[in-house]
């Protein structure tokens, strides 16, 4: 199929309109006018033996000169092809309008727009209304609905709540089992102190212009069945993978600051080069102050989880390093101990870049969604991990805690766990060589607790290590890729290090041959171990008649016991236990 690797663009007020006609099969020569030059004419001759459908925006003047200096570098669909479901959704929409005679435009908004023609399938339907609110609208489908027997399936209006970046009133319905918002066009002014803009309806190019980007400014309107571009050059950013603001950045930015986060995450999300006067604009330090002063720390905590969750994690992390926003995003408390050195950031991105292409090394498959994320933010806070700082009762709380609740506002789950992983480090160092080497050796390097001395030696290495796997649960694996990147103890992340790419190879076959160790000694899933004896059984043997310290020392001890004899049962274990706390009771 031949198709036009340009982006056209239409010299007038009026938006690009993309849609489809067939070409006749001889031999075509397309004359277009160049928008900044208009006595300059290209022709572009286009050789073809069967009938084509391309791009064809009605205008008697089109460029095509991005294209003839840009290699594309994007494949952008001619047009967009809707599934079924979509088809049904639409047909309703459209019949309502048919149904009450309505003037009004229905388009499709936004990143839908954008999916569709990158070829991807999006469940995120939001209808811009051109006279209307979103709720006026719904109530006219329901109506509508309502004369054919069919029934929305839900309804619901969300008002508009500007500290939630929520600035109107949109409404919600359920049909074909998708959601789709509805909202009424709109343009925004913007105060100076506050990212909460003052609304009013506004023109389907006042709503193009206020948004993000370009690549997000597109239309589908439903009712022509066209692609509207009212920037000019939407698709030509979408075709030739660039992220640009509709307007100049900078004004763009310091309107709403959290654009700079949604710059740098489409941007390393579709692989799409920022724009050079975009990222003048947001590394400036007028632009930071203004995202560390107006941006909740919730909306930028969104940001990078989604960052840290996509398919361009480390891309995404070294665009907030490269534009010096690193520790605005994850600002520290005052007074950190030990001190933080301001180039830390380079290592944190270093630890993540790592981790991530250890992951992919290793396997994917061998790690869950919220394990992989959960392991990037464990890498791109190693060098964090021994800092701290004492809150308002003097109390010491580590740094990887506060940018989790405080900086980011995370939930506090993703603290503790990353916190635990960062906690079992040196358990993991000091277990790894016993695992490479399948012998048991003095474990000298790290205090296990009291529990273990009477563990026998030739079993300590898998009791050590069930108890450790048992503290961080199914994210062992997690812990030890992490560990690997440290191995051997106390290797630190260095320039040196960077620079021969932390040897991955090595790496992954140090975690693969103790992932194997940890597998054989039957231990992938110790936490679901079942204890023989319980804490009655316990207070039976030392016969106590309350519970207390002694009782869970003594449930340590057994299930050391039982974790040193797999074949073990619960008599044997009793057994033992009687044997001991007599023996030292005679000691005593």
């Amino acid at each position: 199929m031949l198709s036009l690797n340009n982006a056209i663009k239409l010299k007038a007020k009026a938006p690009l309109l993309l849609h489809s006609f067939t070409l006749p099969t001889t031999k075509i020569t397309l004359v277009f006018r160049s928008v900044s030059t208009p006595l300059n004419e290209t022709a572009l001759s286009l050789n073809t033996t069967t009938p084509n459908t391309i791009p064809f925006l009605p205008s008697p003047f089109l460029s095509c000169r991005a294209a003839m200096t840009t290699a594309a570098c994007v494949q952008v669909k001619e047009q967009i092809e809707l599934t079924e479901t979509e088809k049904k959704i639409f047909d309703r929409l459209l019949n309502t309008l048919r149904h009450f005679n309505l003037q009004t435009q229905l388009r499709v908004a936004g990143g839908w727009v954008r999916d569709k023609l990158l070829g991807k399938e999006c469940y995120d339907i939001d209808i811009a209304l051109d006279n209307m609110l979103g709720s006026e609208f719904v109530d006219k489908v329901q109506e509508y609905l309502s004369t054919t027997g069919e029934v929305a399936q839900g309804l619901a209006v969300i008002p508009s709540n500007p500290e939630q970046s929520k600035h109107l009133e949109t409404a919600r319905m359920r049909l074909f089992d998708l959601w789709i918002d509805f909202v009424n066009l709109r343009c925004e002014d913007y105060s100076e102190n506050s990212r909460i803009p003052t609304m009013k309806f506004g023109t389907a190019e006042d709503d193009a212009y206020r948004r993000d980007l370009t690549i997000n400014s597109l239309f589908y309107n439903i009712n022509t069945n066209l692609v509207e571009d009212f920037t000019k050059r939407g698709l030509e950013d979408l075709k030739f993978g660039r992220i640009v603001t509709p307007l100049p950045p900078k004004a763009t930015f310091l309107d709403d600051p959290l654009r700079v986060l949604r710059a740098i995450r489409f941007g390393a999300r579709f692989d799409f080069t920022l724009d050079e006067e975009l990222k003048k604009a947001a590394a400036c330090d007028d632009v930071k102050t203004a995202l560390a002063a107006k941006i909740s720390r919730e909306r930028i905590g969104t940001e990078i989880d989604l960052m840290i969750s996509g398919n361009q994690p480390v891309k995404a992390i070294d665009y907030v390093c490269d534009l010096t926003l690193f520790w605005v995003v994850f600002s520290l408390p005052p007074k950190v101990e030990p001190a933080v050195s301001e180039e830390c950031y380079r290592l944190s991105a270093a630890y993540l870049g790592a981790s991530w292409k250890l992951i992919q090394l290793i396997g994917c498959s061998n790690f869950g969604d919220e394990q992989r994320r959960l392991c990037l933010y464990s890498a791109l806070f190693l060098p964090l991990r021994s800092a701290a700082y004492k809150d308002r009762k003097d109390k010491k709380i580590p740094v990887v805690n506060y940018i989790f609740r405080d900086s980011l506002k995370r939930k506090a789950s993703d603290a503790d766990t990353v916190m635990n992983i960062h906690k079992s480090l040196e358990k993991f160092l000091s277990l790894i060589p016993s695992l490479l080497s399948n012998e048991d050796i003095q474990l000298t390097e790290v205090d296990w607790g009291r529990e273990f001395d009477d563990v026998p030696f030739t079993s300590k290495l898998r009791v050590l290590t069930g108890f450790l796997l048992r503290e961080i649960k199914d994210f062992w694996r997690v812990a030890l890729l992490i560990s690997t990147l440290l191995y051997p103890t106390g290797t630190e992340c260095s320039q040196d290090i960077i620079d021969k790419h932390f040897q991955l190879d090595k790496r992954k076959n140090i975690f693969v041959s103790v992932d194997n160790a940890i597998v054989k000694l039957g231990l992938e899933e110790v936490w679901d171990l079942k204890p023989l004896v319980n804490g009655k059984d316990i207070m039976n043997v030392l016969q106590l008649k309350v519970g207390g310290p002694l009782v869970r020392e003594w449930q340590q001890k057994a299930l050391s016991w039982q974790l040193a004899h797999p074949s073990g049962t619960a008599e044997e274990c009793l057994d033992w236990m009687k044997e001991t706390h007599s023996k030292r009771i005679k000691m005593e």
